[in-house]
């Protein structure tokens, strides 16, 4: 098994350090993070040493991602209920024009699923051709919003 040797990076010729990352093996942190300190002290004596680990980082990173993800949960969930309560009164509105031809078809032996039938036939065509035009839109969408990357490539 081979050891990585240590490796150091420079952005410019002056010897200013601001940030250092490590890659150590958790099984004893604490040590290592005392050595890193006696090395930062060395390098960097006016600054303190304050150090953060990459996946919690990462997880900061993630946090705003996740309340957007719930914000736009309930927003979703309030937009279908004020959708579905259009529809209803639609329907009601429907049913309140037609209704001498729905007791008339009553009277003449119609059942209510087919009177049900008979005044969602138009709602439903509707909805039909509004989820044909959304899904290409909101696949295109979140395809495009999957492939923003928030790290830059290296």
């Amino acid at each position: 098994m081979s050891r990585s040797l240590p490796t150091v990076f420079f952005l410019n010729n002056r010897p200013v350090y601001n940030y250092l990352i490590v890659h150590a093996k958790a099984s004893n942190i604490s040590s290592v993070l005392k050595s890193v300190q006696a090395s930062w002290n060395k390098l960097n004596p006016g600054e303190p040493f304050e150090y953060s680990f990459l996946d919690e980082d990462f997880q900061k990173n993630y946090e705003a991602e996740n309340k957007l993800s719930s914000i736009v949960g309930y927003f979703t969930i309030i937009a279908i209920l004020i959708s579905c309560l259009g529809l209803f009164g639609l329907a009601t509105f429907s049913a309140e024009q037609r209704i001498k031809e729905i007791g008339v078809r009553k009277v003449l032996g119609a059942s209510v699923m087919n009177i049900a039938g008979l005044l969602s036939k138009d709602f439903l065509k509707l909805i039909l051709v509004a989820i044909v035009i959304a899904s290409p839109i909101a696949w295109f969408v979140m395809n495009k919003w999957l492939q923003i990357s928030p790290i830059a490539p290296v």
